[in-house]
């Protein structure tokens, strides 16, 4: 069990991280620290001269050269940026603490199930690679683009989610050899997988959208500049081009692929309802929760609050149905 609550914890972590990270995207904060120092980089700047040599490096990116610089931004708007950043690095490397070294001590103490070894050191990979594709993404963005890459943010985003999931999936297979002494982990079932197939595409749907600024485009619900499906879709340039990277049809297909989830996961919620209806409540709960606050979050026109709350929300909605899989998978023969 003591294994079971840690990885939680860690869970948890995880889930602050993807907080963090929606503040340091939406305060556009993710350029400012352009150099990756694992171990260095966890103290910040202490002296007038640090921070004036950190902010130089800053001012030769295209978004300092492009879009701060002319708007002026001086060194203590620059130490704001960098703070967020500095605390979201920082959250990783914490995190990168709290699994290996209690997992080192569990197995010296020879206290890891037989079949947990491999999951949990790959775990350790998996947060080890997402270190690695956070700063694959700030690359994309200190040469030549202004911001990072859609693509590259969306698989930075969509591995913590993937993380997050698999420590609860873990922990709850742990919970449950502790409860009944057998070894018998939760499998994905079908309808489990359809599920999360449709959910994948809609958080997908939205880093895209975060990525582009695409929740900026319309601020009216349900429809879009007084229309419903949105003018200004440019598909020019071919229509792979339009779905993966145009702003406004983005926004469109993020807002109504929404409801197609929120049709899935009331389907799959009520199947849990004669197994664990604690599950199924929460399942309920976070993705009305998510809905209204990505209405909210539209009609007061990106409200930093709001929008962070909305990414919040969103990864409560994947923790509730990987526990909801779960159970799912645990019923089933």
């Amino acid at each position: 069990m003591a294994i079971a609550n840690w990885l939680m914890f860690v869970a948890g972590l995880v889930f602050l991280m993807v907080v963090v990270g929606g503040i340091t995207r939406l305060t556009e904060s993710g350029l400012s620290i352009t150099e990756w120092q694992p171990i260095r980089g966890a103290i910040p700047p202490l002296t007038q001269d640090q921070w004036q040599h950190a902010f130089d490096l800053y001012k030769q990116t295209p978004e300092y050269r492009q879009i701060n610089g002319p708007a002026g931004m001086d060194l203590t708007a620059f130490k704001f940026i960098f703070f967020w950043e500095w605390v979201h690095r920082l959250l990783g490397r914490l995190i990168g603490l709290a699994f290996a070294l209690p997992l080192l001590w569990f197995a010296v103490k020879r206290a890891i199930p037989q079949g947990y070894g491999w999951k949990l050191v790959a775990l350790l990979l998996l947060g080890g690679s997402q270190g690695l594709l956070g700063w694959y993404m700030v690359m994309s963005g200190l040469s030549e683009r202004t911001d990072v890459s859609h693509f590259r943010l969306s698989a930075h985003l969509l591995l913590a989610l993937f993380i997050m999931a698999a420590l609860i999936w873990t922990a709850l297979d742990l919970r449950q050899l502790a409860r009944t002494g057998e070894n018998r982990p939760a499998r994905v079932t079908r309808e489990s997988a359809v599920t999360a197939l449709i959910l994948f595409a809609q958080l997908l749907l939205g880093a895209w959208v975060a990525g582009l600024n695409a929740g900026y485009v319309a601020s009216d619900w349900p429809l879009m500049q007084g229309r419903l499906y949105p003018d200004g879709v440019d598909w020019s340039q071919g229509s792979v081009h339009a779905l993966t990277s145009d702003p406004f049809l983005l926004h469109f297909l993020h807002r109504w692929w929404a409801f197609v989830l929120v049709a899935a996961l009331v389907v799959f919620a009520r199947q849990l309802r004669p197994v664990e209806r604690r599950a199924s409540k929460a399942i309920h709960y976070a993705f009305g929760t998510q809905i209204l606050l990505g209405i909210a979050t539209v009609m007061a026109g990106m409200n930093i609050v709001l929008a962070v709350l909305h990414q919040a929300v969103g990864a409560l909605v994947v923790a509730a149905f990987t526990w909801g899989a779960h159970v799912h998978g645990r019923a089933r023969p």
